[in-house]
Formats: structure tokens, sequence, C-alpha cells
């Protein structure tokens, strides 16, 4: 193919109709985008969990206070393991959430009792000491 009002220096390249090359590209682009897709359709945490003191985070990934609170979530999650459920929603990935449970501003934290009953809500950061005082009024040792 050649465009007769460019120099032939500006001329594309074309390769042959069978070139392998233009397979493998579209090949890769779908696998990426395959890739991509199943990352971002996973499903959001259950929030309350059903027999369970929960404290659901919502938030973003790349929210600043949102990442603050990330080591303080993961310890708190390793502290109370089997006594009571931390979870974080990334409301960029399910903002369909956000009407669901009235959300306004990240990060969020909900405090849900034993039966599912919000118990408190929390705008902003909040420290662990914060955390755990919280979870101590719902029963939680």
């Amino acid at each position: 193919m050649r465009f007769p009002s460019q120099p032939a220096r500006f001329q594309p390249l074309v390769k042959a109709a069978g070139s392998g090359a233009w397979a493998l590209r579209c090949g890769l682009a779908l696998l990426l985008v395959g890739i991509a897709f199943a990352a971002w359709a996973e499903e959001p945490p259950e929030a309350p969990v059903p027999g369970m003191v929960t404290v659901a985070s919502f938030g973003a990934r790349n929210c600043v206070p949102c990442r603050m609170m990330v080591p303080i979530r993961e310890e708190l999650q390793r502290d109370y393991e089997g006594r009571a459920a931390i979870v974080f929603i990334d409301l960029h990935r399910h903002f369909e959430l956000i009407d669901h449970y009235a959300i306004q501003v990240i990060p969020t934290l909900i405090f849900y009792d034993q039966d599912g009953n919000e118990a408190k809500r929390h705008i902003g950061f909040m420290d662990k000491k914060s955390i755990e005082a919280e979870m101590a009024k719902l029963g939680v040792e």
C-alpha cells in the first residue's frame, strides 16, 4: 500500500496478510483484557458477615486516608481472626454498592453487631485504638 502524496520514507510498512505478528498482538491484547476484566469482576466481600461482629471499611486503593488504614486493617484482621470480621470494600471497583450502603465520603467504617444491625458509622480515618474501643462496645474481647 502506497500513498503517492508522501515521500517513500513515510510510507507505512505493510506485512503480508498471513503474518503471525498481527495475530500474536491481537491474542495478547485479548488475554490482557480478559485478565483485567476477571480481576475487575470479582465479587465484593459480604458485609455484614452473618453471626459475627463486622467492621466494614469502605474506600479505594488510591485514596490516601484509605491507604493509611491498610496496615491497621491487616493487623486487626490478624488479631481478631475468628472473633470478628474486618472487611474492605473498594468502591472504585464496586461503585454499585455506594447507594446500597449510603456511602457519602471515603473512608467510611461501618460497625455491625452480631445480628447484622448497624451500630456505628465513622467517616474518615480512624486509628486502631478507636476501632478496638468500638469493637469492645459490641462485645468483642
